[in-house]
């Protein structure tokens, strides 16, 4: 049941998407012939009477797209076809183009317009939290999912502070430990010294001893907990506008963050973690068994995600088309066709891979379970 809610959930963000483009198109008077979710030929679908347009259920669930007449840039065109793509004004392809990612900001907002009414905002103040626990590590016995983190023999544990400081559970625990020595690590599965650490489950404070044991499987040799960790915060209810406020900022604010993280991957100072359909299916499922707020908090952040990545300034992507669009604008002069085809032929051909690989680690990561 919650495969089904995660699967019609990442369709949500498809639909949304190309609707953007579809009635900022039609406004524009284009000609839209077909309305795609997903890719391949149609299981399903039908054709409007007043529009023309052919709505469509494809197999590949790797997107959608919509079909404007005239987009397709080697597609012979009337000149005089006025409800063709290339035949209108510069600045209606361009909103048109635009508006799919930008309904994906504008629906994260919407988004948190909701949540933010009926459950609050979440405070500055973020805690670790205690996703799920490894078999074999003592914290099984004594930790539970949802349980919060809040010190470590004692030293307060924060994801983000009062002052937005952070105190890193992983850096605290290491210093608890004995040194490890790269040339002469411990056996694996050597145990630790014991910590205690301070939790909240259910709203009552606890002290857990908790033992870690040396592990070296994952490019860092260090003594572990077991635990994998996520995000917990206290929500507040505030008035209207704090409500719309916080709701029109959230999507300016997770940019930020977003592109932040693009930083440290390029400049690898982080790793970069790349998921497909399955893997963001796979998200949404595990948000769905935690509850709705986590349903709406994934899927606010993955609107903004999605909208962000297309206006990238890459071939295939809107923020690709964007850019010649941009430089006719300004140029007043027309790109030269067959080097834009090549362009987003390149592009296609490039994400199309990089897809097909990503699926299938998707596919291996959700079968092994």
């Amino acid at each position: 049941m919650y495969w089904i809610g995660a699967i019609l959930a990442i369709g949500l963000l498809i639909v949304v998407h190309e609707a953007g483009h579809y009635f900022v198109a039609r406004w524009c008077k284009m000609r839209v012939e077909r309305f795609s979710i997903g890719f391949g030929p149609a299981l399903t679908g039908w054709r409007s009477k007043k529009t023309g347009t052919f709505f469509q259920i494809a197999p590949i669930p790797f997107g959608g797209f919509v079909e404007i007449k005239g987009m397709n840039i080697v597609e012979e065109v009337d000149p005089d076809d006025h409800s063709a793509y290339p035949n209108r004004p510069a600045w209606q392809r361009f909103v048109t183009i635009f508006a799919g990612p930008a309904t994906n900001y504008l629906t994260a907002v919407v988004l948190a317009l909701v949540l933010f009414t009926f459950a609050g905002i979440s405070q500055r103040e973020v805690y670790y939290g205690v996703h799920s626990i490894d078999d074999g590590y003592a914290a099984k016995q004594v930790l539970e999912p949802h349980d919060r983190i809040l010190a470590l023999n004692g030293t307060k544990i924060w994801w983000n502070g009062p002052n937005d400081e952070s105190v890193s559970l992983q850096e605290t625990l290491k210093a608890s430990q004995h040194p490890v020595d790269p040339a002469h690590p411990p056996a694996k599965d050597t145990l630790g010294e014991p910590v205690t650490l301070s939790i909240l489950r259910d709203g009552t404070p606890l002290d857990v001893k908790v033992q870690p044991k040396f592990d070296d499987t994952k490019d860092i040799m260090a003594y572990r907990l077991g635990v994998h960790l996520d995000q917990q915060a206290d929500r507040a209810h505030v008035g209207p506008v704090g409500v719309v406020t916080a709701a029109f900022r959230y999507p300016v604010d997770k940019t930020g963050e977003i592109l932040s993280g693009f930083y440290q991957i390029i400049f690898g100072h982080a790793k970069a973690y790349v998921a497909g359909p399955g893997g963001m299916a796979e998200m949404v499922k595990d948000a769905f068994v935690l509850g709705w707020v986590d349903v709406f908090e994934l899927m606010m952040m993955l609107n903004v995600y999605l909208g962000l990545f297309n206006l990238l300034p890459l071939p295939a992507l809107d923020g690709g088309r964007l850019v010649f669009l941009g430089y006719e604008m300004a140029t007043r002069r027309r790109p030269n066709p067959r080097v834009e085809a090549t362009v987003h032929m390149v592009g296609i051909l490039i994400l199309a891979v990089i897809m097909v690989l990503v699926t299938f680690k998707d596919c291996v990561h959700i079968a092994g379970g």
